[in-house]
């Protein structure tokens, strides 16, 4: 393999114009995905986008009276002591009126404006004027605790929060601000013109959460991947001193991204969140990874009075065999996540693999050339003055502890594995909504104070839809319907259902829901429509569901279709079907989670698979396990005592650093073989295999190891948690390849090579 592989890549320095073409063509290909991809898939789009056109002409015919939606894009959260006053009814339709005068508002629905439910179906306002007495003040605020919509939708079990729900007008929105800064402003101007009313006002709501993400995402990717490529040149420059060995080694990753991110926009992955964020951090790393080794290697030959182009060749030539192996078992391993059950982790999937491979082209081309040029006379400048290589004596004391000790040191690395994977199988999947916002954010305490006072934002429903056989009037109809409020009603995290029984039931008169339909009629047609639709044959339940995440929710989510389905059993007309923006998490972002740690299993087996196969031997492939999943175990742990979940950042970190850890582990490998196939000693070959490679291993987990450190600062938690387990993982396997691999090799691995 060695030879075949000096063969596929003697062109690369020996034909210089060759290698700057497939630069350039790469290059031009990646602009052209930048630029325009239609330039390349022009000529296949033209059935496509007639499909399009179709389905956007596509119409449906709507029903003449629209349901009522109790929704807003922004929520202001007012809290105060009484709402049931005339300076408080004063100062809150003041409030709302300055809101609607404003053209970037389209509508505010508060407590004031939803219909009061009545026998004779009069609109009749719940609040009266604000010079009433106070008995009617009372009596409006017992009418507000019975009225499915205003108790624990728009006005808090115990009345000291309200809310107001705040719609736009997208066309005069100028400033994201408008949507939550703005608008808290106005009502607090406004309220204080009101001496006798003191409330607190504090905005969220889906805008406010989507605005706040943005903007923490937008300000902490471009601040911190700034600062943290500023740490990773500084201590690229402190650990190599020599700027132009820095400015090779930084070319790879650079190109590499480049490249990726361009030949990603071939294939239509839009709003993909992992390509967007992990995707290029991934890249980066990998690229740098194999570089730090090939530029390392290339610097101890022109240390040893090779020509830049000698040092070069023979360079990639030691060097590049195992940077094929780290790009071929890493692409297959991220391979794996093309075979997930979601869209967005096998998009990720082919992603990475596409990334994988054009990062090994970049290092393995713009690294070779550039340093057989002019500039690869200045690459071994501070060679003698390194720090690490200075002191690798010094860290060789390392080998000198392990080898002796070789049995227990590989018996603690396999049973500290072992038990520290258990321990991580105590981690569960888990996502909220808050998770993409500062906790100290006006929209992640708004929402904190909906999940305590109304059950949470979202809402979610249950539908009920039934067979033509069924009479939409039936009495089986709101039967069943009863039978599902009672299921929401006996579950404690489900927060206020409502439903067309419900309002019935809020109507004067006694008996069963289903012995009082001829009421159906005297409800507002705008209320029943919301909740039945009888030409569709669907009725629906609706409840609120807190920011608890769906680890929580989960149990709850399971028990309710569990009970479902019996009531399907026991009515084979009806079918039921739990729907909602926490339930699409639930089923998809959970998918999402088992896909990500499933494929992460699969890339763990499917690398030990390659480099038994690759090394001839499936004791070198067992001994390839411990390095690469203790580091993912110690992070594991580091994730239960910190009482944090298997999310989707934590699963894409656990990736990243499993191709980083990889990498490691086969450049040793690698090193270690051709050692022994020279020396035919093993533990002189784990040795030189140790000084071979020790000085790149060290420096690309300083370097990145800084890089992530200043990511620790950000105020984004998800950007906290990638920093801090990239942090420990790289870590980890540092102490991994440089502890336990040297013992485990000694003690397990036969006296000479295949």
């Amino acid at each position: 393999m060695p030879r075949l592989f000096d063969r596929a890549t003697g062109w690369i320095v020996n034909a210089p114009w060759l290698t700057a073409l497939v630069i350039l063509i790469v290059s031009s290909t990646a602009a052209i995905g930048y630029y325009d991809t239609r330039i390349v898939t022009g000529f296949f789009d033209s059935e496509i986008d007639k499909q399009e056109a179709t389905r956007r002409t596509e119409t449906f015919e709507t029903p003449p009276v629209s349901g009522f939606s109790l929704s807003g894009q922004s929520v202001i959260v007012v809290e105060s002591d009484n709402f049931f006053s005339g300076d408080a009814v004063a100062a809150l339709r003041d409030i709302v009126d300055a809101l609607e005068s404003r053209d970037f508002v389209s509508r505010v629905l508060w407590m004031d404006k939803i219909p009061m439910l009545n026998i004779f179906g009069l609109p009749e306002p719940l609040l009266p004027h604000e010079s009433a007495s106070q008995v009617r003040f009372d009596a409006a605020c017992e009418k507000a605790k019975k009225h499915p919509f205003i108790e624990g939708q728009l006005l808090s079990t115990g009345g000291k929060t309200t809310l107001l729900l705040v719609s736009f007008d997208r066309f005069f929105i100028q400033d994201d601000n408008q949507a939550i800064d703005g608008i808290r402003k106005i009502a607090e101007d406004t309220a204080a013109k009101h001496k006798n009313f003191d409330a607190k006002f504090t905005v969220t709501g889906s805008w406010p959460i989507w605005i706040t993400a943005r903007r923490t995402s937008d300000a902490n990717t471009f601040y911190y991947q700034l600062v943290g490529y500023s740490m990773i040149a500084l201590m690229s420059i402190i650990l190599f001193r020599g700027l132009a060995a820095v400015f090779v080694v930084a070319l790879a990753p650079s190109v590499g991204v480049f490249w990726t991110l361009g030949f990603v926009q071939f294939f239509d992955f839009k709003d993909n969140p992992f390509n967007d964020v992990v995707l290029p951090v991934l890249v980066s790393l990998i690229a740098l990874t194999d570089g730090v080794h090939l530029m390392v290697q290339i610097r101890k030959l022109r240390s040893q009075g090779l020509s830049p182009r000698e040092a070069a060749s023979q360079g990639i030539k030691q060097v590049g065999l195992a940077c094929a192996l780290t790009s071929l078992t890493t692409a297959i391993g991220f391979g794996s996540l093309a075979l997930a059950n979601h869209e967005l982790v096998q998009q990720f999937g082919i992603s990475c693999v596409i990334g994988v491979l054009l990062s090994f082209i970049a290092v393995v081309t713009t690294i070779p050339l550039v340093c057989s040029t002019w500039v690869g006379k200045f690459v071994q400048a501070g060679q003698d003055k390194s720090l690490v290589d200075k002191n690798l004596d010094k860290i060789g004391r390392v080998i000198d502890f392990v080898l002796p000790r070789k049995r227990w040191v590989s018996w603690i690395a396999i049973i500290s594995t072992i038990a520290f994977i258990a321990i991580s199988f105590g981690l569960r999947p888990d996502e909220r909504q808050s998770s993409i916002i500062p906790r100290g954010s006006e929209a992640a305490i708004g929402l904190a104070k909906l999940d305590k006072a109304m059950g949470g934002l979202e809402s979610s429903a249950v539908d009920v839809t039934w067979s033509k056989n069924v009479a939409a009037d039936s009495t089986n109809v709101f039967s069943v319907v009863t039978k599902v409020d009672q299921i929401l009603a006996e579950e404690s995290l489900v927060g206020h259902p409502i439903s067309i029984c419900k309002l019935i039931d809020s109507l004067p008169g006694d008996g069963k829901t289903e012995d009082r339909m001829s009421m159906l009629e005297l409800l507002p047609p705008s209320f029943k429509r919301s909740f039945y639709t009888p030409e569709r044959r669907i009725a629906t339940v609706s409840f609120r569901v807190r920011d608890l995440g769906i680890a929580s929710y989960h149990p709850v989510f399971s028990r309710i279709q569990s009970k479902l389905e019996a009531l399907r059993i026991e009515h084979p007309e009806f079918d039921f079907d739990l729907s909602g923006e926490a339930v699409w998490r639930w089923e998809n972002l959970f998918q999402i989670v088992i896909d990500l740690a499933t494929s992460l299993g699969t890339a763990v087996l499917i690398i030990f698979v390659v480099l038994a196969l690759v090394y001839r031997s499936l004791t070198i492939g067992l001994i390839s396990l411990v390095p690469n999943l203790f580091p993912l175990a110690v992070s594991g742990v580091y994730l239960v005592v910190t009482g944090q979940a298997l999310e989707v950042v934590t699963v894409c970190a656990f990736t990243v650093c499993l191709g980083i850890a990889v990498d490691d582990t086969i450049h040793f490998l690698t090193r270690y073989q051709e050692e022994l196939a020279e020396t035919g000693d093993k533990t002189t070959a784990i040795r030189n295999a140790f000084t071979g490679v020790g000085t790149a291993l060290i420096m690309t987990t300083i370097v990145l190891v800084s890089g992530f450190g200043t990511v620790l600062f950000s105020d984004s938690r998800d950007h906290f948690i990638f920093a801090s387990m990239g942090m420990i993982t790289l870590s980890a396997a540092l102490f991994a390849d440089l502890v336990f691999l040297p013992a485990l090799l000694d003690h397990f691995s036969r006296e000479r090579s295949d």
